[in-house]
């Protein structure tokens, strides 16, 4: 080999060292980043034994990483239907103080057995209208949180989808800039990093899949195959609802004019912030919001007042419990079908209450219903001791009797048991989504462990090449030390 030849060996050798150095110090550095993939030259042997850096590339496992992907989705989706119904789990209190609305039920039946012992004391009978209004105010305020936690998450939902075309803006401009440098054969790896942590942002948001084409050139979908993005973001939207009263159906999201969310959803998504957001809204929260409507059905159902007259023409009339913005006579809804919004707006008959005008016998003797018709009067005597009444209305609080079955609960039980019922449905649907994020939670853990392990940087490995990469420099400069002395002593020589 000719002195030239030799000298551009070890030249060409220190260039690549001097490559393969300035990789390992983007590898340390990008060490604790959990989107950072470990880079590495390649490195090849040209025909007269000089050494060059073809290109850097970076570890991927695609599995893994598709795998990552669909676990961060699950676990999002998990998260906000666990939050959600902690939320809703609160209409319910902890069932040591006795605050849920079984509980209350359970006080207004204790306080009306001890009002039919004595019918003729006052103090028992505010007992009874007083817990009668506490459970009503629990009903309202029930109603209230499930509106609250339905509104959350469709204002949830619309950050989320405001996330998700800035991610998928800034994703446009990262995948172009790759296709563009695939093209011309730049070094990627940094965008592709880049690319990567989009990813796994978006699917926080919304579940997703992707199909990598020539030239690096990436297409999303999202895990119920539309199309997300490929070339240019699709269109994705959601006019916010803003306010949901019960009943009320939420706004649907839509991808490229296809729904998405909701019941007339075309290719509804599985997973993602999103899709948890609106399993709340629109089935888990309605749901319960219905089972609190047929509780206060329920309610009205039992206290309602029937014509006493021979033979009765009046339909039954609301009694203790009213609804609505209507002054009382009020009708009973119809038997097993659920009122939306009955549960908001039930309340304690202003005839019954003595601080609104009424007279707490009404509750002894009826007639609160409407005191101008004398046929909604049970006790025609007048007898301080009629305890009729109040025996009728105990003996409906523990019959059975028929719920809407779109409530999910127990659809033939008492009123207490299907209280009881509806408790059991929310801790039941909450202990599941809890034990459901646990191991989503343990999934993702594995798999970002497992990416990490294949994809990722190890410290000590790269001190160890980083080592090697020092041997080398030495052998390089050692070869052009040789080399300079050989040329001086022939240039000596010469002279």
């Amino acid at each position: 080999m000719s002195l030239s030849s030799a000298l551009n060996v070890a030249q060409s050798s220190l260039s690549a060292t001097s490559m393969h150095t300035s990789i390992l110090s983007r590898n340390v550095a990008g060490s604790d980043d959990p989107n950072f993939h470990r880079k590495s030259a390649f490195q090849v042997t040209s025909y007269n034994g000089a050494v060059r850096i073809a290109s850097i590339g970076r570890a991927m496992d695609a599995v893994l990483f598709a795998g990552k992907l669909a676990s961060t989705s699950s676990t999002a989706a998990q998260q906000s239907i666990v939050d959600s119904l902690t939320q809703l789990e609160a209409t319910v209190n902890d069932p040591e103080l006795d605050q849920s609305l079984a509980a209350k039920l359970g006080k207004l039946t204790n306080a009306l057995q001890e009002y039919s012992v004595t019918p003729d004391d006052p103090i028992l009978a505010q007992a009874v209208l007083s817990q009668a209004g506490e459970l009503a105010r629990s009903l309202n305020e029930a109603s209230d949180a499930v509106r609250g936690v339905r509104e959350q998450a469709d204002t949830d939902m619309a950050n989320g989808v405001s996330r998700v075309n800035k991610l998928l803006s800034e994703f446009e401009s990262v995948n172009r800039s790759i296709v563009k440098g695939s093209q011309s054969g730049t070094d990627i790896t940094d965008q592709l990093d880049t690319r990567d942590r989009l990813l796994t942002e978006l699917s926080q948001e919304i579940g997703i899949s992707v199909q990598t084409r020539s030239n690096n050139d990436m297409v999303i979908y999202t895990d119920s195959g539309v199309t997300l993005f490929e070339t240019v973001p699709r269109t994705v939207k959601m006019a916010p609802s803003y306010t949901l009263a019960a009943g009320a159906t939420a706004n649907a999201l839509y991808i490229d004019g296809v729904a998405v969310t909701g019941a007339n959803a075309v290719m509804p998504i599985k997973s993602g912030q999103i899709y948890g957001a609106s399993v709340i809204r629109d089935d888990v929260a309605v749901t319960y919001q219905r089972q609190l409507d047929e509780i206060a059905r329920g309610l009205v159902e039992v206290f309602a007042e029937s014509d006493q007259g021979t033979p009765p023409t009046a339909p039954d009339a609301a009694g203790l419990f009213i609804y609505g913005a209507s002054a009382p006579p009020i009708a009973v809804p119809p038997t097993g079908v659920a009122v939306p919004g009955l549960a908001s707006s039930i309340r304690i008959n202003p005839n019954a209450d003595p601080a609104q005008g009424g007279d707490l016998d009404r509750l002894r003797d009826g007639g609160m219903s409407d005191p101008a018709n004398p046929d909604f009067n049970y006790n025609l005597s007048g007898a301080a001791g009629f305890t009729d009444r109040i025996q009728e209305v105990i003996s409906k609080l523990g019959a059975e009797r028929t719920f809407d079955a779109a409530t999910q609960a127990d659809p033939t039980n008492s009123l207490a048991g299907f209280a009881s019922s509806s408790v059991g449905w929310l801790e039941g649907r909450r202990q599941i989504a809890d034990e459901s994020l646990g191991y989503e939670n343990a999934l993702l853990d594995r798999t970002t462990e497992a990416l990490s392990n294949a994809t990722g940087v190890n410290v000590n490995d790269e001190m160890a090449l980083m080592m090697e990469l020092e041997r080398s420099y030495n052998a390089s400069s050692m070869i052009l030390t040789t080399i300079d002395r050989m040329i001086n002593s022939l240039l000596t020589a010469v002279g």
